[in-house]
């Protein structure tokens, strides 16, 4: 991947081909010459799907079953129409976001994706400088292919941590241990998992790969078949042996004992229900992130900006709720704000960026988005993130 962008660099500064211009010569190759060239996510989708190897690819782009969640997401906003209004001041736009007394320049929050550095060298740490440059949110998550201290300085101030449960509550200890001491002020515990996945679309891209996976991940391959991949920065001085990413056998319970062992604020992610929302209430949760994974969890059919009312109205505000899955566009942003979520969550897009350009990719990307959703407030005369409501918008269905 990084050879081959190389190559192209090279051949686009060789004098001999002085005057050649060089956005055609990548434009040749379906290539952007550079991050600022990308005028939505999707130039940068495709341009990663050019770069980068099948297996990888295959991995960031794969839902579960036969991809249906993962399509509904996205597809899923289109049923929802801007109420646009006219003769408002909206020469001043505020996008500043407020979460957990912190404040943000976007509402826009970086979604915790493992193993970034299959996609670009410096991984979270790229993300983490243009989540600094632009002031958004990052979660980082356990698998990380880099430290949460090295992605806390690139950072300037500590990430969000996401947690994977595993199925050894002294490991888990040991994870949360870590992550306060680094500064972390908030964990996001994934509960969407609880008996793995299927992952149909990675198998076959896998099946592309002419690489020898044992190289890079170890006897237990790319995905350490549940099990914990050792060599991952956050599991460095813990026994993992035999132990597994996620438990089958969580309960509310497992709320209270992460309490007991951290002050750090809880989240939980990967709920889709208004019941299971008003028991993460009344079992102490401090907020919660709207999630079916990216259509990598239960292949329900629904989206998570279906699923996004019915949360927010069993929570009736007394809990951030958070959202992710599906979001390509600033106005997508802003039809889950209006929905009541109090932040949305980007996964691959920023992605795509990274693999296409690192840190440009993805300060590009967050450029992007924040453009559009600033518009999209303009353009319905919301001139604060707190103006945003569902008065804003026309659902479809409803018609």
């Amino acid at each position: 991947m990084s050879n081959r962008r190389a190559f192209l660099r090279f051949l686009a500064a060789s004098p001999l081909l002085a005057g050649y211009p060089a956005a055609e010569l990548f434009a040749q190759d379906g290539l952007l010459a550079k991050a600022g060239d990308g005028l939505d996510v999707f130039d940068f989708e495709a341009m990663a799907k050019r770069l980068l190897p099948p297996a990888h690819w295959g991995f960031l782009s794969t839902g579960v079953d036969g991809d249906v969640t993962l399509k509904a997401n996205s597809a899923a906003y289109s049923r929802y129409q801007l109420r646009t209004r006219r003769f408002v001041d909206v020469s001043r736009i505020d996008m500043t976001t407020q979460l957990f007394g912190e404040s943000f320049n976007s509402p826009i929050v970086l979604s915790p994706l493992s193993s970034q550095g299959a996609f670009y060298p410096e991984g979270e740490v790229a993300s983490a400088r243009a989540a600094k440059g632009r002031g958004h949110l990052q979660i980082l998550s356990t698998q990380s292919t880099r430290s949460i201290e090295d992605v806390n300085q690139a950072r300037g101030k500590p990430v969000w941590y996401q947690l994977y449960t595993t199925d050894s509550f002294a490991v888990t200890t040991k994870l949360l241990q870590r992550a306060e001491g680094a500064g972390c002020p908030v964990v996001a515990i994934t509960v969407d998992l609880p008996a793995g996945r299927n992952t149909v679309t990675q198998g076959r891209f896998q099946k592309l790969d002419t690489r020898d996976c044992v190289t890079c991940h170890g006897p237990g391959g790319p995905s350490g078949n549940g099990n914990v991949v050792a060599t991952k920065p956050m599991f460095t001085g813990i026994e993992t042996k035999g132990v597994r990413m996620q438990s089958a056998s969580l309960t509310w319970d497992f709320i209270k004992r992460v309490r007991d062992v951290t002050k750090m604020k809880i989240m939980v992610k990967g709920l889709e229900s208004g019941e299971d929302a008003a028991l993460a209430v009344d079992n102490g949760a401090d907020g919660i992130v709207v999630s079916n994974h990216g259509g990598r969890a239960t292949e329900s059919g629904r989206a998570t900006i279906e699923s996004l009312p019915e949360v927010v109205q069993a929570v009736a505000g007394r809990i951030p709720v958070l959202v992710d899955g599906g979001v390509r566009r600033g106005t997508d942003v802003f039809k889950a704000l209006a929905l009541g979520a109090s932040a949305v969550c980007i996964g691959r897009p920023y992605v795509w960026g990274l693999a296409s350009f690192g840190e440009q990719g993805v300060d590009r990307v967050l450029e992007i988005l924040s453009t559009e959703l600033r518009l999209a407030m303009a353009g319905c005369g919301t001139r604060a993130i707190s103006e945003i409501k569902a008065a804003a918008l026309i659902d479809t269905r409803m018609r």
